[in-house]
């Protein structure tokens, strides 16, 4: 990992940075069994909001609130070695705001509108971010995530209902050219990326024959505290397009 002053510069800079190597193949393949065994043994007796499925209505795309349904997870979230990075670009104590996983199946992972992390965890001052983990490799063809650099300096942006089963809320304008450049995060297997919640991004349909799974982790600072106004507008979202 690259030194902590220049990972913080970076951060501050483009609202989103790369941590090559951030977990061994012997984690990610921990990782991979884990997810496997959740969604045969456990998935079946959780709530149906669990999860998110794709238009086929089977093949699962997201797997929610895993820090409350396994425990696995609950204590990887606690790991001092992620905790140290995030407190880092956090700039405090960080709190834990959910686990999830991100899956594109091969063929049928759909895509995701361009959009802002915090219209959906509603948090002031957006001191949010999301460490994004590839247990596939994500690859230019299955579905990369886009992110446009710089784009968290830029506020909240104006948004619609999107309409997207797991992702509710887009913004109402694709990004222009003068926002920022695009940058596609291409992974290998235990590559990481963190992002800002207000920076700007999206991704594409699966329609390779290679899965693209990741593994999310999402924590605020201590300081931050629900913007009802976010809020209101994630919860209109949500009762149009639930689950999330």
């Amino acid at each position: 990992m690259r030194n902590e002053e220049q990972l913080l510069s970076d951060y501050r800079r483009d609202g989103v940075v790369c941590l090559r190597s951030f977990l061994s193949p012997a984690k990610v393949q921990e990782i991979r069994d884990e997810i496997d065994r959740y969604v045969r043994d456990d998935l079946p007796t959780r709530p149906e909001d669990a999860c998110t499925r794709e238009a086929d209505g089977q093949t699962v795309r997201n797997l929610w609130r895993l820090e409350r349904y396994d425990d696995y997870f609950r204590q990887m979230a606690q790991d001092e070695t992620l905790l140290e990075v995030v407190a880092l670009l956090l700039g405090g104590e960080p709190v834990l705001l959910g686990v999830e996983t991100f899956s594109k199946p091969a063929r049928v992972g759909s895509g995701v509108p361009w959009h802002q992390d915090n219209a959906y965890f509603c948090q002031s001052p957006p001191d949010v971010l999301t460490l994004w983990i590839a247990i596939d490799a994500v690859t230019a063809e299955n579905g990369p995530v886009r992110f446009i650099q710089g784009s968290h300096q830029l506020g909240m942006l104006p948004t619609v209902m999107s309409g997207v089963r797991g992702n509710s809320i887009g913004l109402a304008e694709p990004p222009s050219t003068e926002m920022g450049k695009e940058v596609p995060a291409i992974l290998a297997p235990g590559d990481a990326t963190i992002h800002h919640c207000q920076t700007v991004h999206a991704s594409s349909p699966n329609n390779t024959d290679s899965s693209r799974l990741a593994l999310l982790f999402v924590y605020r600072a201590a300081t931050t505290e629900t913007d009802p106004t976010l809020k209101s507008t994630y919860a209109e979202a949500v009762a149009v397009t639930p689950p999330a």
